[in-house]
């Protein structure tokens, strides 16, 4: 006979090792189908209970407990956080760094020049609460940025010239960029983190007429620079040519001096021999030969001197 739990069997004398007439029952160790079923349930029940209460936040994002719709706290820190089941509800929402790419579009500057920019935003939230009190999502908040951000860039470029803003792409653009942001997106609980310009060119049916404006502006630079250089080539080659010329004079000046001081000196010398009658026939014997070596310079020349010359008469004395 079999009750609702247990079984039981009877094993014969031989295998017990009794007598023949004594046997005894032995539990049947199978599960049983109805306490299965309750251990499962149990189970999924527990599960389900700890689903309902426990909240794990990751290291990237933030949980916020909201009671009745309205948030109730902020879990930033990575971790286990219990909830009131029924009662409270979480909503995860990212806790790095964003990236955002807004669309490329045209802008004026300040010259009226169109130019297309295309930038990107790395942007992440500071106040959970308030983000998601002012924004339903992400998609919302990306809009918003986008908005915010092109008309910011949209407003600097205005202000510039198309050179200065070709010129400040090394930065000084987005720099400008952040600071005509400054806190209009603090409302939002949302602080950017950089505002990058990856493109930011002419538009392709003006570009070769305005690149060719711009060559021929540089073109005309390079030739005033080229006029003002040879204009100051030619100045300096004048004063330096007048600065020659008065060297010159004045060197050429004192030569006269110095070779009119050796004549005046040359004169005084010859006086002063011609003076002494011991010295003067001498020389007045080298002065005639010198001017005998002048008269037979070349070749096939000859001397004739009348006989009251003073080269004849220091020959004829000679003889």
């Amino acid at each position: 006979m079999e009750d609702s739990t247990y079984s039981y069997s009877y094993v014969n004398d031989k295998e017990n090792g009794s007598g023949g007439s004594n046997r005894k029952p032995e539990r049947d160790k199978r599960p049983h189908p109805v306490r299965n079923t309750l251990l499962l349930l149990a189970i999924i029940l527990l599960i389900a209970l700890s689903d309902m209460i426990c909240v794990v936040t990751n290291e990237d994002e933030y949980t916020l407990i909201k009671r009745f719709g309205a948030v109730e706290r902020v879990v930033a820190a990575p971790g286990l956080t219990f909830k009131i089941p029924f009662m409270e509800t979480e909503v995860k929402i990212d806790k790095e760094i964003l990236i955002f790419d807004l669309k490329a579009s045209d802008v004026i500057t300040l010259d009226k020049k169109t130019m297309v920019a295309d930038s990107y935003v790395l942007w992440h939230i500071v106040d959970p609460k308030l983000y998601v009190q002012t924004l339903n999502s992400r998609t919302e908040a990306e809009s918003r940025l986008n908005t915010i951000v092109y008309n910011s860039l949209k407003n600097v470029i205005s202000s510039m010239n198309q050179n200065d803003v070709i010129s400040g792409r090394n930065g000084v653009l987005d720099a400008a960029i952040m600071d005509n942001i400054g806190d209009a997106l603090s409302r939002y609980g949302i602080e950017l983190v950089s505002v990058e310009t990856k493109h930011l060119d002419l538009p392709d049916d003006n570009k070769n007429a305005v690149y060719e404006r711009m060559i021929s502006e540089r073109n005309n630079i390079a030739a005033t620079y080229t006029a003002q250089g040879a204009s100051e080539a030619k100045k300096i080659r004048n004063q330096t040519d007048n600065e020659i010329a008065i060297m010159l004079s004045q060197a050429k000046a004192e030569a006269e001096k110095t070779i009119a001081a050796g004549e005046a000196e040359y004169m005084r010398i010859l006086s002063s021999a011609y003076a002494d009658e011991k010295r003067s026939d001498f020389y007045t014997f080298v002065r005639a030969l010198d001017a005998a070596k002048l008269m037979m310079q070349g070749k096939d020349k000859t001397l004739i001197l009348p006989p009251d010359s003073p080269i004849t008469q220091i020959f004829g004395t000679i003889e």
